[in-house]
Formats: structure tokens, sequence, C-alpha cells
């Protein structure tokens, strides 16, 4: 059972988090009273560390921004040593976690390390304004806030998210044995000078509790190996505390800190005792005169050997055409590349800035790696195609070309290195100065390389160099690093022959006495514990609190002879120090273990050293989605698209929000309220789109087999991103608060003529506080802009590219109508002008030939037309630059009704006409195939009618010309609900006021009213005047009273401008693609509109079934038309439909769809009790052996069935709705008898 991890608190200080950041949700996996914590806590306790330090960074950065002193250059030093930290940990993530969470849980990861690089390229913006600092920039505290509150946003979030899927994944999918391999490797990607400043910065913010728990966990995380033991503890108090660290005390129990006399190295121990055996005074380099720096030349002739070999082998390849090894030379090469790699990183980060600051091989390292980078996708191209005949030949040309240009490009870099940096070196430092360089040059590496690299270099030198090497290594490494040095030393000695010890006869062994490493490490225990954890006694870890996990690797010994007899032996047989083998443990971890190469890891560190620029992610693990993205771009315009131009508006006005609010400081009432305004525009239109992600989008990506999880990560980003827009909305109305507090206050005195001290104050208070809320806002909108840039750039980079691959163009179609069948009108008339201002002609017209596809079946071209021509000039342009648009920037508005030149004449036109015309006109209306049935049936009666109609409006104006008094004649007198007469109404609404029917010119309360007393029917949108009911002034339509008497009397709660409707007493909507008014609370609420079906049902009938347009017939039983029908219409299972009431009666005595012949339900008693009845039935002899051929109308498979004069069961699906459609001659046998 899952149980949240116990809250983590920091050792010091209380540190209270702003609100910015994002609180982590809890996860199983975890509990106080559990005796195997899961490695895992490690990744907790760091993501703990980066909150708290980021958190503090941020209040500085805005204490600066308020006007307190800050020093900025312990800023700067701070977040660099920040960055450093979390980028080596974002690569050990995409090395090792995420590939290998990847085999198990597909499509999670991608996700992550795309974040990752959005954070490195947050880290690179920040320092660019750090570096570009200048104390008279007025503007620079505030970007600075901005940058830091956008930073820790995007990292608190992204680490939040990790903890809700990433962690929670890892703890199921993998044991606690596999999670503590995985964490070691990741341990062991790390280099290994950021290991010694990792560990004590992450302990610093522990409490004594969690510092046991961390050491605990690395217990558990670090195999047993007493030297790796001792490598990590002493890393984890750091290099000023270790002189009273060593590890503390563990229990025999544990099997960890059982006596390590009995394992020592098999060389000969010097008398010396823990004394290291070369001291500084035997330093041959300085006797003979040889410069360490030297070593250089070492590690040149040692990669351009191994490249000679790569390029003869390649030659080879070319020669013979054998392709079977290729992985093995790929591997090869990826080890090379790795080495030259990170070379290049040693140089830029620690030779070249202590030789010159100025002096810098970074583009030769770029070209290098560049270079690297092509060999391995050609040889991994000819691994997945083969050699085929047809490329064949070129795959061999290629190949060689490369090897030698390699070659030729690393030797001439090499050459210069040569004779313009160690030059300098030599004549400029001392040789201790040198070997502190290249001991601090191979610590750039992580111990994972190291354990490879060492062997193998010196595996390239003779003994005399290997030993200068060794001795140089050993003089540069600080006190504090002898257990590290000890493993470096062993594992340089597996080069040599058999593993032979390189250390000098006599003067001791290679590596220090395993023993004299537990004795100096059990000594200093009680001092670690009691400086650590403010306690007296030793921190004892119990076996039974901590079960180790199975060991790893085994301690690597290169054998002379017999060495299982050797502990025996030893006394008997002494050989000398050369003869022995060395015996340090290795890691147990390899290429292979990581799941993919790290190379890629290599190349994201050298972003750190030279670039500002983040590279491409390299990793096996993602380069093929990546070249499927790149495959994707500049194909033809997909329905789903339209989707995605959503993310073009919604840049736009994030940019908007970043750019506006540093103008918040020093703005007026009228530019705070139209910034609040387009906020909350921004923040609706945002919520739509990512409920329609949430809502249609991301379940059909799931619904793919090969997509399971792509689209989680996301759906987290809504939840945080949602967050963010109502912390900036909350800041927004506190903001507004107090600008509205302050004008109260000035207008107070202003009309009084007194000014006080205290009001001066309070003018400083004000400006204070409002400068802090301004700035905070600042932040914040930055903040949520670099968030949604960045969500947006990996949902098109990650999820944009599958609807291609995964979705055909009628799916798309139909994910298009499902999305704006849930948007209402009234977020269409804010969204369409919104998204259309961002984007070109082109575009706009690409997005509306979209929808109109989408919604062809829908009402929505009419509505549209309705909504872009209803209005009048003015107001249109009103709306539009509320939004910031203008007409004439909208052209795509005269396309939207090119093809609907419908016949529209006014009433006095049809008056003028005669018989002819009249007749033409109706067969223009019957030709004009735009219209729908409805509209032709409506145009068709009128213009029939239209004569009568003439006369009878004839009769009403004559009568008003004698007597203008006469209101009776037009119905100008209040109608009421209630017998009462307290409510203005009629039977079928409460509304207050009357509408003037066009065609007819009388007032009635509704259409209903009109059509129940005249011969025609009344077109509700054609009315464009109203009588107020409290006044009885006939007046304009609209939603409330103009009339100065009625003080602005509302007309309705709810009043629609396009159709004309007003209804006081229920919720209505307006359908866009229906283009009708509905009962209900709106369209992505609680109805949806399907674009097939052409109807608005309820949220709960997504599954339907679809019958086009099958809302747009009669009720099969009373005949009335159904789409525009008041009364409640039922879908039935077979897609078709009729009225509830109608339904009701009908099901009394029929049980199938008077349409389509279906059952209208389950009917599974029913046909069970027709089962026992004819079950219970004999039939006469006659007709016992007769068969009839059936069709179902339930499953519509023909069948035969035993004779029955009423009932005849199907075969298929046991249903007895069947009809007969043959009566066969008698047959011995039958396919369906009845049970």
């Amino acid at each position: 059972m899952a149980i949240p991890l116990p809250q983590l608190q920091r050792r010091e200080e209380a540190v209270v988090v702003s609100t910015s950041t994002v609180k982590p949700p809890p996860f199983g996996g975890f509990s106080e009273e559990s005796e195997e914590k899961s490695p895992i806590l490690i990744f907790l306790l760091f993501h703990k560390a980066v909150r708290n330090e980021l958190d503090a960074l941020h209040r500085l950065a805005l204490a600066f921004a308020t006007g307190s002193s800050v020093d900025i250059q312990s800023l700067f030093q701070r977040y660099g040593f920040l960055r450093s930290i979390y980028k080596r940990h974002s690569v050990a993530e995409d090395e090792v976690i995420f590939p290998a969470l990847d085999i198990r849980v597909k499509n999670v990861a991608k996700t992550y390390s795309l974040e990752h690089k959005g954070e490195s390229n947050l880290f690179d913006h920040l320092f660019e304004l750090l570096n570009s600092y200048m104390e008279d920039d007025e503007s620079f505290p505030r970007e600075l806030a901005s940058s830091t509150g956008a930073l820790q946003t995007s990292i608190s979030q992204h680490m939040a998210k990790e903890e809700a899927q990433v962690f929670p994944l890892l703890i199921e999918k993998f044991s606690l044995e596999e999670q503590a391999s995985l964490v070691w490797q990741f341990l062991c990607s790390i280099p290994v000078n950021m290991m010694a400043e990792f560990l004590p910065w992450l302990s610093s913010f522990f409490s004594p509790d969690e510092y046991q728990d961390m050491q605990k966990c690395l217990s558990k995380i670090v195999p047993e190996e007493k030297l790796l033991q001792q490598v990590f503890f002493t890393w984890m108090v750091g290099r000023n505390g270790a002189d009273m660290l060593g590890k503390c005390h563990l229990d025999s129990t544990d099997g960890i800190s059982q006596s390590l006399d009995s394992i020592t190295c098999p060389c000969k121990l010097s008398k010396t005792g823990k004394r290291k055996y070369l001291e500084p005074g035997s330093n041959v380099s300085e006797t003979d005169g040889t410069h360490p720096m030297n070593e250089i030349l070492l590690w040149h002739n040692a990669i351009k050997r191994e490249l000679n070999k790569i390029a003869e082998e390649a030659r080879k390849i070319q020669l013979s055409g054998d392709f079977s090894n290729l992985w093995v030379f790929n591997e090869r090469l990826q080890f090379i590349a790795e080495v030259c790699i990170f070379h290049s990183i040693a140089e830029d980060e620690v030779i070249f800035p202590a030789v010159d600051g100025e002096l810098s091989f970074s583009q030769e390292h770029a070209e290098e790696e560049s270079l690297f980078n092509d060999f391995r996708c050609l040889t991994e191209s000819i691994q997945y195609a083969g050699a085929i005949s047809t490329s064949a030949a070129e795959f061999y040309s290629k190949l060689s070309e490369h090897a030698d240009l390699i070659m030729e490009t690393i030797r001439m870099h090499f050459h210069n290195e040569e004779v313009q940096v160690l030059p300098i070196v030599r004549k400029n430092f001392s040789f201790k100065r040198q070997r502190e360089l290249l001991y601090q040059s191979l610590c750039m590496m992580p111990l994972r390389l190291i354990e490879r690299v060492l062997p193998w270099l010196i595996g390239s030198l003779t003994d005399n160099e290997a030993r200068n090497f060794l001795m140089n290594m050993q003089l540069a490494a600080p006190a504090t690093d002898t257990a590290l040095l000890t493993l470096f030393s062993g594992w340089a000695c597996k080069g040599r022959n058999q593993g032979m010890c390189l250390s000098p006869s006599g003067n001791g062994c290679c590596v220090k006495r395993f023993s004299d490493i537990e004795e100096d490490f059990v000594q200093s225990c009680c001092a670690c514990t009691s400086s650590m954890s403010m306690n007296e006694t030793c921190l004892s870890i119990h076996g039974d609190e901590v079960k180790r996990p199975v060991k790893r690797n085994v301690s690597v010994s290169c054998k002379n002879g017999n060495t299982s007899d050797q502990s025996v032996t030893i006394d008997a047989h002494k050989p000398s120090c050369n003869e022995r083998s060395c015996c340090v443990p290795g890691l147990g971890v390899n290429a292979n273990n990581l799941g993919l190469s790290s190379l890629s890891t290599a190349k994201s560190l050298r972003s750190l050293s030279f670039s500002s620029s983040v590279p491409s992610l390299n990793s096996s693990l993602f380069v093929w989605e990546t070249d499927n993205n790149l495959s994707d771009i500049g194909l033809a315009e997909r329905p789903i698209d339209t989707i995605f131009k959503f993310h073009k508006a919604i840049s736009k006005d994030l940019e908007y929000l970043d750019v506006e609010s540093g103008k918040l400081s020093d703005c007026d009432e009228t530019f705070l309220q139209q910034f609040i305004g387009r906020f909350r525009l921004l923040w609706g239109l945002y919520r739509a789109h990512s409920n329609a992600e949430d809502d249609i989008v991301f379940p059909a990506l799931e619904s793919k087999e090969t997509l399971h999880n792509v689209s989680h990560s996301y759906t987290l980003d809504h939840k945080q991103e949602e967050k963010l827009f109502e912390d900036i909305n909350s800041v927004l109305s506190e903001l507004s608060h107090l600008h509205e507090s302050f004008t109260r206050g000035h207008m107070l005195e202003n009309f009084t003529g007194t000014t006080t001290e205290l009001s001066g104050t309070y003018d400083v208070d004000f400006l204070r506080k409002y400068n802090e809320l301004a700035t905070k806002l600042q932040g914040m909108c930055k903040s949520i802009r670099v968030t949604l840039d960045h969500h947006i750039f990996r949902e098109e980079l990650e999820l944009w590219p599958l609807f291609g691959r995964y979705f055909s163009v009628e799916e798309q179609d139909k994910l298009v109508g499902r999305i704006i069948g849930t948007t209402g009108a009234e977020v269409l008339q804010s969204m369409l002008p919104w998204v259309t201002s961002a984007l070109t002609l082109d575009e706009q017209n690409k997005m509306m030939d979209t929808w109109k596809q989408a919604t062809k079946n829908t009402m929505f071209n009419e509505w549209l037309n309705e909504y872009w021509k209803k209005p009048s000039e003015s107001s249109l342009q009103n709306k539009m630059s509320e939004t910031g648009i203008s007409l004439k920037d909208n052209d795509f508005q005269d396309s939207l009704d090119q093809c609907d030149q419908m016949f529209k004449p006014g009433w006095k036109d049809i008056f003028r006409m005669n018989q002819n015309e009249l007749e033409s006109e109706i067969r223009k209306v019957y030709r004009d195939s735009t219209l729908d049935p409805r509209r032709k049936a409506y145009l068709v009666q009128n213009l029939l009618t239209s004569r009568w109609i003439a006369t009878q409006q004839k009769l009403p104006q004559a009568a008003t010309s004698e007597t203008s008094n006469s209101e009776d004649v037009l119905g100008c007198f209040p109608s009421f609900r209630d017998p009462e007469k307290q409510i203005f109404g009629c039977e079928h609404y409460k509304r207050n006021c009357k509408l003037r029917a066009s065609c007819c010119g009388k007032l009635f309360t509704c259409r209903f009213c009109h059509d129940k007393v005249r011969d025609h029917s009344m077109d509700r949108k054609a009315t464009f005047e109203m009588m107020c009911m409290g006044c009885l002034k006939i007046q304009p339509v609209g939603p409330i009273c103009i009339t100065p008497s009625c003080n602005g009397l509302s007309m309705a709660k709810y009043y629609c401008n396009i159709c004309k409707f007003f209804d006081d007493e229920r919720n209505v909507y307006h359908c866009p693609f229906c283009n009708l008014c509905r009962v209900g609370r709106g369209l992505g609420v609680d109805y949806f509109h399907c674009m097939t079906c052409n109807c608005c049902l309820g949220i709960k009938l997504v599954n339907h079934k679809c019958l086009e347009k099958s809302l747009e017939t009669n009720c099969p039983i009373c005949c009335d038309f159904l789409f525009t029908s008041s009364a409640t219409v039922r879908p039935l299972p077979c897609g078709h439909y009729m009225h509830s009431a109608c339904f009701q009666a009908y099901t009394c005595s029929h049980y199938t769809c008077p349409i389509c012949s279906k059952s209208l339900g389950d009917m599974a008693v029913y046909f069970g009790m027709l089962d026992a009845l004819l079950a219970a039935e004999e039939l006469p002899e006659e007709y016992r052996d007769r068969c009839q051929d059936i069709l179902c109308n339930d499953c519509d498979q023909k069948g035969t069935a035993r004779f029955h004069w009423l009932y005849h069961k199907c075969g298929y699906c046991g249903s007895y709705n069947t009809r007969v459609i043959k009566t066969e001659t008698p047959t011995s046998f039958c396919s369906t008898t009845h049970q």
C-alpha cells in the first residue's frame, strides 16, 4: 500500500516557500516506519535542496529589485554553482534514469529531457543578464527578479512533475535492488569534481534525521566494498570537514563493518604504515627536469594511436565489406569520442582559464564533437541499413573518409595546443601547480569513465611513464582524497601486463593499505557524527534497519598464478612489489548497464564550458523520435493543425503581458484595467484550450496502444499553469484594490483641502507596497510566459507529429469537430478575433476552411455570417478593438459567405412584385443548393402568401392613420404569466417585453403566441423592435429598456441578440452550430454539439451512434419538426430521435424503432420470456420440420429459424426482433432451434 513521503525539513532555520513555487505532490512508496526506504529518496532530498536554494536566491533578487543592497557577485557565484549542480543532475537523468524507465514504461521520459533543455536555456539567459550588469541600469533589478522568478517556477514545476509521475513509476516498476543500481549508475555518471561539491552541498540542507536517512540510503546505493564506501562518505561531508570524517561506524551484523585487517593489498606493505609512500622530497620529475604538464602529450599520443587504429579498422571494413562486427567498431568509436570530449572540457574549464583567460580552442572542440557525431550516425545507419548492393560502395567510402578526416582534424588541433599552450605552462607554472591542473582535469570525468580510461591510458605507456603518471597524481591529490587516489591507482595498474603494481620496489604499494583506510575511517567517525547530528554517540546503522542489496560488482584483481590460494601462500611466496597485482573494487557499471552511450552526456556537459546554446539531444533513446519530428515539417496542412494555431495567439498575448507588466509601476487606472481585461481574456481562452486538450485530444492519443502515457506530463502542466494564472489574478486584484484606495484617499484630500503628515507617510507606504506588488507581478508574468512557451514548444515537438502518424484525416476532422462542439457561442465570439489577429491572411483562410469542413453538417456558417454582419459597424469595431483587431485586417470575413448568395428579399420588395416575379423568385429558391430544406420551405410559404400578407398589413396601417391611439389593434398592452397579473410574460416564457413581428407589425409576447393566432409563422430573427411592458414604449430590441423612466429595466436574465430570445427563469445558451437557443447551461458544461448528427446532446452521450443530420427530420410519431421543436427530444440507441412524450406513449405497445425497426433497449428479459413460451409450446406435426429464412433487425444477419406464426429467434444474437423473408419446404434440419 502506497503511503505518502514524510515532509522534508531543513536542518537550519525554516525556509518559507514563495507563492510561485509549486508544492510537490506526495507519492507512494515510503513511510516513516518503513524499514527499507527507497533509494529514490536521494532524488527527493536533492529536489528539496534545489527548491530551498532557488527560493533563497529569488528572494535576494526581489530584495535587490525593491531597493535593498545585495551583493551581485555573490548572487552570481551561487547561481553558477546551482547551475553546474543542476546541469549534471539533468544530464545524469537523461543518461541513466530515463533510458531505464523507457524500457519498462514508454512515452514518459522524452518530455522531461526536453524540459531539461528549456531549463538550460533559462540558466543561459540569466547569466547573460548577470554578465551585462551595470550599476546605473535602472531596469536591471526588475529584469533580474523576473528572470530568477521564471527559473524558479520552471524548475519547481519540473521537479513537482517528476515527483508526481516519474518517481512513482520508478518505485512501481523497479525493485529496491534495481532502484539502488540505477541510482548508483546515476552517481557514477556525475563528474568526480562535481560529486565532491554536490554531496556536501546537499547535506547542508538536511535535518539530523534526514542526514541519517541519507547515510542509510547511500549505504544501500554504494556497493559493499569498503573503498567505494570511504570515497562517497568522504565526499558527503566535504573536504573542509574531512579531517574529522571517515565513515560512521557500522555494526558487524550489517556485513559492512567487518574488520578489514584481513583485506590487504597483495603487494608488500610499507613499514611507514598510514603515511603516503611517496613524499614530495622523492619527486622524480623535479630531479630529472621533466615537467608534469608533459602528460598532456601522453594523452594526445594515446588518443592519436587509438584513432589510427580506428581509421585502419575502417579501411579494413572498406576492403572486406564485412559489417558483422560493426557494433564493436561503433563501441570503440563511442569510447574514444567520449575521451576526446571530456579531455576538451577539462582543457576549456581547467587548463586554458589558468593559462590565459583569452586562450580558447572551443571552436576546434565543437568541430571535433560534430565530426564524431557524424561518424557515429554513419556507423549506426550502416548497422540499420545493412550492406545493400546499391549503397555499399557509398558506405565504404564514407566510413574511411570520416575516419581519416577525424584523424587529421585532431592531429592539427593537438599540434596547435602543444605549440601554443604547453610552453606557457612550462614557463609560468611550478611543478606543483602543473600537477594540480592535471589532477583537476582528470576529475572532470565521471567515475564510470575514469575506470575505463586509466587502464587504457596506462596500457599505452612505458613503465617509467606510467610510474611518473601515478606519482604526479598522488602528489597532486589533496590529503582528503586518499581513498579516491587508491581507487585511481588501482584502476591504472590494471592497464599493465597482468595488472602488475607500478610501485617502486621497497617504497610500498601504489595503493594505501585497506586496513589503514579503515582505521582512519573509524577514528574520525565520532567527530563527524557529533558535528553533523549534534549527538555525542556515534551513529550506528544496524543490520535490521538497512537491508544490504545484493553485491553488484566484484573487486577486480588481475591474477598472477593461482590466486585462490594467494592469502594462504602470501608469506611463503614473497615476490617483489612489481610482480604483484593490484586489487581494487570495480564499479560494476559499464555502457551496457546504462542502456545507451554516454556520449550525449559529454556533449551536454560541454555546453557549460564554452557555448551558451544547448546542444541537440543526441541520446539514442530520443534520436529516432527527433528525426521523425523533423520529417513532418513542411507537410500538407492537417485538420488538427487548427488546434495548434491557438498556440500562436497564446504566445502573442503572453508577450503582451510580459512586456506591459513592466509599465505597471507607474501606470494610471485606465491602463491597469486594460491590462487586467487582457489578462482575463487570455486566462479564459487558455482554460478553454487546455480543457479541450485534457478532455478530447489527450484521451484520443492515449487510446492508441503505442502512445500510452504520452500526454500525462502535459496534463500536469495544465494544472500547474492554472495555479499560476490564479496567483497572477490574485496579485492583480490586490494591486487594483490598492490603486483604488490610493485614488479615493487623494480625492478626499482634494475635496477637503487638507494635507497631514499622516497622509505623507501613507503615500510612502503605498508607493513601497505598490512597487513590491508591481515587481512581483512582473516576475510572475515573465514566469507564466516562459512556462507556457516551453509547454507549447514541447507539445509541438513531441505531440504534434503523432497525429500525422497515427490519425487519419477523417479522425482528425472528428477530433476538431468534438473540440469546437464543446465551445459555446460566447467563447467563440471572443476566440475568433483573438486567434485570427495573430495569424496571417493565408492562415486565417486555412483555419476557417478547416472549421467549415468539420461543421459542414451544421448551421455554423449561418451563425458566423450573423455574428460578423448583424452588429453595426461601430459595435463590431469596438468589439474588435478590445482584442487588438482592426476591420481592415480581417479580410477573411469577406470569404465567409462567398458561396452563400441566397435569396433574402425584404417585405417591401415582395409587396411590389407581380405574379411572374413571384414565380421567378420561387424557382430561384428551389434551385439554390445552399439553402437547407427548412429555409426553403419558409421562404416559399411566405412568397406564396405574400399577397394576402400585403393586404393584411394595409388594414392596420389605415386604421393607425385614422386613430393613432388604437393601442389594442397593435397589442400595445402588457401581458401576464400569472392570474394575479403580477409577473410579466405569457404561458410560454417569463419576460418583461413584447416583440413586434416583422411580418405583420403586431406585438406578441413570443413567437408561439403569434403563431397561435396568425396563419403564418413568425421569423424571430427578423425582429427589430420590442415594447417594454413597464413603460409600454416601442424601442429597438435589446437586453434592457432604454427609457429613462425604467432606469435600465432588464427584459430578462437571458437575452440572445441573434435569436431575439428572452427568458427570465431557465438556463439557456445559444448553440452556434444549431444557430438556435437551447435549454441548458452551455456547450462543454452539460451539452456538446455532435457535428455528424447536427444536434446538441448531453455530455454523457459522447459515445453515441451517429447518423448524419439525424435531428433534421420529423418526429416519427407526431410528425413535428424535431430540430426546432421546443419539446424534449430523446435519442434512441439506433441513432434516431423522437419526442420524449411520444417515446413514452409509443413504448407502451412497441419495442422497435418506427424508422429502422431496431430494438429500443435491452430486451433480454422479454426474449427470455419468449424462449420459455416457445419451449412449452408444441406445434402441429405438419409444421414441426418446416424452416423459414429470417432477417434480424438488430444484427442485420440472415439466417433460418423453425416455423412459427409470430416469433423467430435469430441464431446470431438471440433476438426475436426478426422478419420472415422466405418460407421453405419441410427439411430434416434447421440451423436455429427454439430452446
